[in-house]
């Protein structure tokens, strides 16, 4: 039994970890401050034995013993990270020097939850981990992509300069049950509005892509990279390679929730990419991983969760 520390363990994703590593045999002490983490996703988990949740700010130094990290911790939908900007590229920085120096002073191995974004609005399609990115240094959306982008080199200067033992994945689109249903985020944004029979907004033509990986997917290649062999250290995409239109996604959702949404089109965001679609084939090589779960399926699944999600709210379900 390993005693592992998840940052961000509340989340979305931190969530399905935090129970991931529960069920292969695992500790697991949960840290979160909660500003964008909900205790309710794991609220199954408290009464746990092998289980503990501590509320902290990770821009803050933290003093635990553990035999691994997992640093999830940030706020990862627009609507959230740009909601205080600086605190988010804090989060980033400090919490990346705090959370290597533990890992440091335990010489225990971490893995950094990094993202597509730090690709920015790509040049090349799909994108491959060599790809150096192009990014808005100064635009509303710099605040996470370059606070992940400098993340990646404290992670690999402290493996370099002090010998810690990283692991770092870059985080493509992913959904499932538990994501926020006002974290702003397309799938999430999509299903919520045709549940209520309210117009379907779309930015921009909708021809814009993303690529869709469902969030056990991703929590099985996250905990496949942080298991795999000690020097391999990343980058390396883990994401789902099928690329969708917005239009295509939001036909989906209509046709699979029966909804009688419109849809309604709005001005493209700042800086938001044209094109999202990883190259997985690192992945396959190093982790044997690649994702299952077409999107129909994980959408039912996600569309399940909104439903019952909404209605314990009180939100009026019209379809």
């Amino acid at each position: 039994m390993k005693r592992i520390l998840v940052t961000g363990g509340s989340g979305f994703l931190g969530s399905h970890l935090c129970e991931k590593l529960l069920a292969e045999g695992n500790e697991v002490l949960c840290v979160d401050n909660l500003f964008t983490g909900r205790k309710v996703n794991i609220q199954h988990l408290l009464q746990m034995d092998n289980f503990e949740f501590h509320r902290h700010d990770i821009t803050f130094p933290l003093y635990v013993e553990v035999d691994e990290i997992y640093n999830l911790a940030c706020p990862a939908s627009p609507i959230h990270y740009q909601f205080d900007p600086v605190q988010t590229i804090k989060t980033s920085v400090m919490g990346s020097i705090n959370m290597l120096g533990l890992a440091k002073r335990l010489k225990v191995k971490i893995l950094q939850a990094s993202t597509s974004e730090i690709y920015g609005d790509p040049e090349i399609h799909p994108q491959p981990e060599s790809y150096r990115g192009c990014v808005n240094t100064t635009g509303i959306r710099a605040c996470y992509d370059e606070g992940k982008r400098c993340a990646e080199t404290l992670f690999f200067d402290y493996h370099r300069q002090h010998q810690v033992a990283i692991k770092v994945m870059r985080i493509f689109n992913t959904y499932g049950p538990r994501m926020h249903p006002n974290d702003g985020r397309v799938v999430s944004n999509f299903i919520v509005q045709a549940l209520r029979g309210k117009d379907i907004t779309i930015f921009g033509t909708g021809q814009q892509t993303r690529s869709f990986c469902y969030v056990d997917d991703l929590i099985d290649g996250m905990y496949k990279l942080m298991n795999s062999r000690d020097d391999f250290q990343g980058p390396v995409n883990i994401g789902n390679p099928c690329e969708f239109t917005m239009l295509e996604l939001a036909e989906l959702i209509i046709d699979l929730t029966g909804s009688s949404s419109r849809l309604i089109f709005l001005p493209l965001p700042q800086d938001d990419p044209l094109q999202r679609k990883p190259q997985i084939d690192l992945a396959q090589k190093e982790l044997g991983w690649e994702p299952k779960i077409q999107l129909a399926e994980g959408l039912t699944k996600t569309i399940n969760y909104f439903e019952k999600t909404l209605t314990k709210q009180g939100v009026a379900i019209t379809v």
